[in-house]
């Protein structure tokens, strides 16, 4: 059925009806009312058999997290911006015993200085952490992306992130329509743990590893991304079949006329400029696109739903012989670039791709469409370089001249 919702109860339901047999759950914005939600459900009966654990912090959180899952529970969290680097060392931990965690990332500017506003900096951060990381475009996909994540993470026995933007999905309503819980029940293989603590059967999970076989351990797990892609596709297809509706995938192509979803469209060709964006983005994105289709003026859009793995093959297949890619980056690596550009780089490599880093919407900072049209008006115009900050503003901090730095704007 289709309902008017804010994201995060969208979540927190979905959520529900996955059946986890542990939640931990500790405060903070915006991922509070997801884990509110939860509570009360838990509390009613509504979300049966599970234990509802409320900790001290966010190391907690994914510590008995940890715990749970490696007695053989079904486990959710979630977090946020400082609240994922409090945990940062237990997820590390998560990842290397290899347990199926599910945790939702209410993405968050990390400070200092402390801002509360949305962008992508705090997932990003732990992106070597040996966690999925999937990102969500709207909130329809947020919810379904829940459904995915727990079958792809139960399957290969690594923890999974969905990355939903902050306030601006979790904490705006929208028509979505969510799975109902014997619909998920069919779809959901039981939770039955790789592996586990047992009494009758002794044994160690995350123990000491030294040089003579630390590397053999970051190899498996090195092998274990690599089959996450086609697990992630498989899950992907899977959902579709069964509910009808996209979700996941490792990147969606947009057709360029329609500017809808289109994994059938064709590649780009040689001359198009082709934006590539995560997250909410891309709406915002598809607004600004749609007068210069309207124009003929076309240009390619791909998104990316799963920065870990990195689809890079994938991408591109859907990026074909473009000339210049644009990528919308909402987390910087300082002095470099973007985070998400770095990525595509590395996948372009050999091609014939011009690749320009647009940071934008950091901490919180609206992502105009006419500023999207403009710099993708300069690009097509041959005035934007490597690295650009969307509607830096330039007379309130005091910016190098252009010649000392690759800022070109």
């Amino acid at each position: 059925m289709r309902e008017v919702l804010e994201g995060s109860q969208a979540v927190a339901r979905t959520v529900a009806r996955c059946r986890p047999g542990v939640v931990c759950a500790y405060p903070i914005s915006p991922q509070t009312h997801i884990v509110e939600a939860l509570s009360v459900m838990a509390r009613t009966g509504e979300l049966a058999d599970c234990e509802y654990v409320n900790v001290e912090s966010e190391f907690s959180a994914m510590s008995v997290s940890i715990g749970s899952s490696a007695a053989g529970s079904r486990t959710y969290t979630a977090t946020a911006s400082q609240g994922l680097l409090y945990m940062t060392e237990a997820v590390f931990n998560a990842a290397g015993m290899g347990l199926p965690i599910v945790m939702t990332v209410a993405n968050r500017a990390i400070g200092a200085p402390i801002n509360i506003w949305n962008d992508q900096s705090d997932a990003l951060a732990l992106r070597d952490s040996g966690w999925l990381q999937l990102y969500a475009a709207d909130n329809q996909e947020a919810a379904d992306l829940h459904v995915i994540a727990f079958a792809v993470a139960e399957e290969l026995g690594m923890p999974a992130m969905v990355c939903m933007d902050g306030f601006v999905l979790t904490h705006a309503s929208d028509v979505v329509e969510l799975a109902e819980a014997d619909e998920i029940d069919a779809f959901l293989p039981p939770y039955r743990p790789q592996q586990v603590l047992d009494v009758e059967h002794p044994t160690t999970i995350g123990t000491m590893a030294g040089p003579e076989s630390f590397t053999e351990t970051k190899y498996l797990q090195h092998l274990r991304f690599l089959d996450a892609t086609e697990v992630i596709e498989r899950w992907s297809l899977k959902f579709r079949e069964a509910f009808g509706r996209e979700a996941g995938c490792l990147v969606s192509r947009y057709d360029p006329d329609t500017l809808e979803r289109d994994h059938a469209a064709p590649p780009a060709a040689a001359e198009d400029i082709a934006v590539i964006g995560m997250g909410s983005v891309i709406g915002t994105l598809q607004a600004a696109l749609a007068p210069m289709q309207a124009e003929g003026d076309h240009v390619r859009l791909i998104g990316i739903q799963s920065f870990r793995p990195f689809p890079e093959k994938a991408l591109r297949e859907a990026l074909g012989d473009c000339r210049d890619v644009l990528v919308i980056d909402r987390a910087l690596e300082l002095g470099a670039g973007g985070v998400l550009t770095g990525n595509v780089g590395r996948a372009l490599a050999g091609t014939r791709s011009r690749i320009h880093s647009v940071i934008a919407g950091l901490g919180g900072r609206p992502i105009l469409e006419a500023s999207l049209r403009d710099v993708i008006r300069r690009t097509r115009a041959g005035d934007v370089g490597r690295l650009e900050f969307l509607d830096l503003k330039e007379g309130g901090v005091p910016v190098p001249p252009v010649g000392a730095t690759e800022v070109a704007r």
